[in-house]
């Protein structure tokens, strides 16, 4: 999986998410998510546009994620996840708990 970071606002990024997450790569997303809260943005955006394929490993990393965030004042959010991310986000009911939205500049926009 990559995942590239954008600066989005001075506590805000945007992960640009490509590929699988499985439980291969959740370490790496978990670690990735981990440096940039320690970084001082704890508003983060997941846009999941490129992301393949997704499994409980990666909905676990999401929700682990989401803690993470929270727990330095901050939120997680989704953006533009594909079509079969968007089907394990319903099936699980994450989608209640996740926000998601149609773009990562939406979810910048809307933060309030």
């Amino acid at each position: 999986m990559d995942i590239v970071v954008h600066e989005a606002t001075d506590d805000t990024a945007v992960l640009e998410c490509s590929g699988r997450l499985n439980m291969v790569s959740a370490g790496a997303f978990r670690e990735t998510v981990a440096k940039v809260v320690e970084g001082g943005r704890a508003r983060l955006v997941v846009e999941l546009a490129g992301v393949e394929f997704m499994d409980s490993s990666g909905l676990g990393a999401l929700v682990g994620c989401l803690k993470t965030a929270r727990q330095a004042g901050g939120d997680l959010r989704i953006a533009a996840p594909s079509e079969q991310v968007q089907m394990v986000l319903k099936l699980s009911n994450i989608d209640k708990i996740l926000r998601t939205y149609p773009d990562g500049d939406a979810a910048v926009t809307n933060w309030g």
